[in-house]
């Protein structure tokens, strides 16, 4: 069983103007060996779903741009603690996913003016360190929402998260206005502000991609695994002997 969703109409995007983006948006900004790798989680289960129907929309513009992207159906996703050490293939799944993944896109509906327990649930079944493994650590996010609220939530967990979260955002307000009857976004400020979002996140995974183990190494991590700088690769170090 996979708890992977499938794209609809993955190359339709009614809403895009593809003469203003370009398929090649990271070019020269990083090795472009293989194509950058988006895990996108939703926050609502409803069958029209607005988050879910937003990161689809995210995900073909993703694909657009030269990306390999997966969304995650959490439906069957236990409660933390509510299996023992967390053993239940939807986490072993999600966890595999993050692992996978170069960036993230999170999407999630506003409840009481917060994220939804759904879209926080999967955040929480995502360790920080994994068996020496770091499902987050270094990898790019885009976090949106229906309120700033939300999106601000999402930021300040993807920053918790050891990720790199981009600069830029996106909100849908009144999201139920937004999509039409086959469930595509209209076009609009907001569509246009997604694909804004995911530009940046495609650049931002290009140029750090390559970098990530070292932007987020720590000299706290180095000291409690008893790992010593190598003083002779050191540049910091390198630059100093030569002054």
């Amino acid at each position: 069983m996979t708890r992977l969703r499938d794209l609809p109409d993955p190359d339709h995007m009614p809403a895009l103007d593809p003469t203003y983006l370009s398929s090649q948006s990271a070019l020269g900004l990083g090795p472009n060996d293989h194509p950058p790798r988006i895990l996108l989680l939703y926050g609502s289960l409803r069958d029209r779903s607005f988050s879910r129907l937003c990161v689809e929309e995210a995900a073909r513009l993703l694909r657009f741009m030269g990306c390999e992207t997966r969304i995650f159906d959490p439906s069957d996703l236990p409660l933390t603690d509510q299996v023992d050490g967390d053993d239940h293939p939807a986490v072993h799944e999600l966890r595999e996913h993050a692992m996978w993944s170069e960036g993230m896109v999170w999407s999630s509906p506003e409840r009481h003016g917060q994220i939804s327990g759904i879209m926080k649930l999967q955040i929480d079944h995502l360790p920080l360190n994994m068996g020496g493994m770091r499902p987050t650590q270094g990898r790019t996010l885009a976090g949106g929402s229906q309120s700033f609220n939300a999106v601000n939530t999402l930021r300040l967990l993807g920053r918790w998260m050891r990720m790199i979260t981009i600069p830029n955002q996106s909100s849908v307000a009144k999201a139920f206005m937004e999509f039409d009857e086959n469930g595509r976004m209209k076009p609009s400020s907001y569509y246009d502000r997604i694909v804004d979002v995911m530009e940046e996140l495609v650049r931002f995974t290009v140029l750090t991609r390559a970098h990530a183990d070292q932007l987020v190494d720590r000299y706290s991590e180095r000291k409690a695994s008893g790992v010593p700088i190598d003083a002779a690769n050191d540049l910091s170090a390198i630059a100093i002997r030569s002054a």
